[in-house]
């Protein structure tokens, strides 16, 4: 968590330079007042959680007696993938190998619809290990949602979520949390396929079959990687 915090506050730093109105170097702690453009302030275990989603930013503009106020803003998601492009590419995975094939397997969804890696060969196949009990899991769902419903009416792009956790559980939790992929259920046997160990771990691979992108843990701009992988292999 405490990692989380660090990238966030660079992210703010970084925001902060980019639009403020003062050469001063803003200092962001538990004593900074925020406030949202009706004027509304917000505690700093609020601010702080608001900007953990990546969906906001804090902007220091100069008030009429030439004073700093914080402005907490809410980012389009052009502003969030030109936030995202300029951070680091998450470090690789240590489970796969970039441009190599991954071992195949046969799985039926919580729906119970077949799915058969082999038999997607030659559609792009995004595949996300998480479980319920992982925070970073739960973070980076909302956002890589969005990716799903971009390529919802694409057969061409295939996405599954492997979970470790019995179906009875997941029913429960999509029904406030909802998951665009094709979910699987106690999945361990395939998280174990692959030694995975870390979680939450995304990888996409290309209409060869073959590992174009991997990440484990929560990154911001994971779900941007993920996206721009995508776009890419589906050329």
């Amino acid at each position: 968590m405490k990692n989380v915090i660090a990238v966030l506050l660079m992210i703010t730093v970084f925001c902060l330079s980019a639009y403020a109105q003062t050469a001063a170097k803003p200092e962001l702690n538990e004593s900074t007042i925020v406030r949202d453009s009706s004027g509304m302030q917000y505690q700093y275990i609020i601010w702080k959680k608001l900007l953990s989603t990546g969906n906001y930013m804090i902007k220091s503009v100069r008030d009429r007696d030439n004073n700093t106020t914080f402005l907490l803003c809410k980012l389009t998601q052009e502003q969030k993938d030109q936030t995202a492009s300029r951070l680091q590419k998450p470090p690789d995975s240590k489970f796969f190998t970039t441009g190599e094939k991954i071992r195949l397997f046969d799985c039926r969804d919580i729906n119970g619809n077949k799915i058969k890696l082999k038999d997607l060969q030659g559609k792009v196949v995004v595949l996300n290990f998480w479980f319920i009990g992982c925070p970073p899991c739960r973070m980076e769902i909302p956002e890589i949602n969005k990716i799903s419903e971009k390529y919802a009416n694409d057969p061409n792009v295939v996405f599954i979520a492997i979970a470790l956790d019995e179906k009875s559980d997941i029913t429960d939790f999509i029904k406030t949390n909802p998951f665009g992929y094709h979910i699987i259920e106690d999945g361990r046997y395939y998280a174990n396929l692959y030694k995975i160990n870390l979680y939450p771990t995304n990888v996409v691979l290309n209409k060869e079959g073959k590992v174009q992108f991997h990440a484990s843990g929560y990154a911001l701009n994971t779900p941007y990687w993920i996206k721009k992988t995508i776009e890419e292999a589906v050329r």
